[in-house]
Formats: C-alpha cells, sequence, structure tokens
C-alpha cells in the first residue's frame, strides 16, 4: 500500500500536468483562430483578384501597348 505522501506527490504531479495541459490547449486554441482569421482574409483577397480576371480566363492584354516585346 502507498504512503500518504506518496498518493499526495501523484495527485499533486497530476494537477500540475493537468494545468499545463489546459494552458497549452487554450494556446494552441488561439492559434487555431489566429489562422482561421488570416485564411478568411487571404480568400477574400483571391476573391477580390479573381475579379479583376478577364471572364474568359485568358490572361491576354486588353490593349496592343500593354503587351511586352518578344524578347522579354
Amino acid at each position: 500500500m502507498e504512503s500518504p505522501n506518496t498518493t499526495d506527490q501523484r495527485l499533486t504531479d497530476l494537477e500540475i500536468k493537468a494545468s499545463f495541459t489546459e494552458d497549452l490547449l487554450d494556446s494552441l486554441n488561439q492559434v487555431i483562430v489566429r489562422q482561421q482569421q488570416e485564411l478568411d482574409l487571404l480568400m477574400r483577397e483571391v476573391r477580390q483578384l479573381r475579379q479583376y480576371l478577364p471572364d474568359s480566363g485568358a490572361a491576354a492584354p486588353s490593349r496592343a501597348s500593354d503587351e511586352l516585346p518578344p524578347h522579354y
């Protein structure tokens, strides 16, 4: 049978581990929330950029003066 001191120490160690685990979980949740916000922002930017593309899907310049010379 374990002595009361050993049981108390094990309980204290488990409480400490649980506390660190909760802190880690909170930190990871904050990272996930921040990453989701960044993804949402990037998706909005991609949608905005797609609006600038011509509907035909071709990346042809709209004017002859916008074309690059052949040596580029």
